[in-house]
């Protein structure tokens, strides 16, 4: 749960990145129209702190509440599960099954899968980064068949497909028909990221989560909507966590 403070200070806007000598991570300060009091929250992913303030909030006071967090603070990266970087002989989930990251000198430098096992070879300090450029090329590639296939079946046009590696998001539709994907989601199982390509699909009719849209997501996943977005929600910090550290 992120720490709150329900109390409005009333000075000068100024958002950004700032270093607190009483906390053990950076803290990115953000002011919200509507915001009715101070919220703290930890991003795991980004390792560090934000921090969310009524439009009025001074930058000082906003801080000197944060410093005074500390035990919540510390209290959240204790209970943090480590990072899952890309190291030789380690596990990683490549969707829904383990699969073993293996480096050879013998093996070519571009990242090859082989049944439960992924391998390159090339200079051991590039290791993570020819990983990772497999695993998005991969999330590109299916993730691509996958939105042609669900919008022809939908009957809409789709302008683009791309990846990233968005903080709280797993997909996104823009009202010109362009999808984007969190390419952690080939980590997961395939049913798991077909609904995410199913609700995105959906959005080209309807830009909301109303009856309508609903019944054409159910309509073309062809499965159980509930059970994928809780399948998702159980598994989502740890595929955040791979690849980190």
């Amino acid at each position: 749960m992120p720490a709150n403070w329900n109390i409005i200070v009333s000075t000068a806007r100024s958002d950004g990145n700032f270093d607190h000598p009483g906390l053990p991570l950076p803290i990115a300060i953000r002011h919200v129209r509507g915001a009715r009091s101070l919220r703290l929250r930890y991003d795991s992913a980004r390792n560090l702190l934000k921090l969310t303030c009524p439009p009025r909030t001074s930058r000082s006071a906003a801080l000197r509440w944060a410093g005074e967090q500390r035990a919540w603070v510390d209290a959240q990266l204790a209970a943090e599960p480590p990072a899952e970087p890309f190291l030789p002989g380690e596990h990683i989930p490549f969707e829904g099954r383990d699969i073993l990251l293996a480096w050879s000198q013998q093996a070519s430098r571009r990242a090859m899968l082989d049944g439960d096992v992924l391998c390159c070879g090339g200079p051991a300090e590039g290791f993570a980064r020819r990983i990772e450029s497999f695993l998005r090329t991969a999330a590109r590639d299916t993730l691509s068949l996958e939105t042609a296939e669900y919008a022809a079946i939908a009957g809409v046009t789709i302008s683009g497909v791309s990846i990233g590696d968005a903080d709280t998001r797993w997909g996104s539709c823009s009202a010109t028909g362009r999808i984007r994907y969190n390419w952690r989601l080939i980590l997961a199982p395939p049913e798991v990221r077909r609904w995410v390509v199913a609700h995105e699909i959906a959005h080209r009719r309807h830009m909301n989560h109303g009856p309508a849209f609903k019944a054409l997501e159910t309509e073309l996943f062809d499965g159980d909507v509930a059970a994928a977005r809780s399948l998702l929600r159980r598994l989502g910090p740890r595929l955040k966590r791979v690849g980190r550290g």
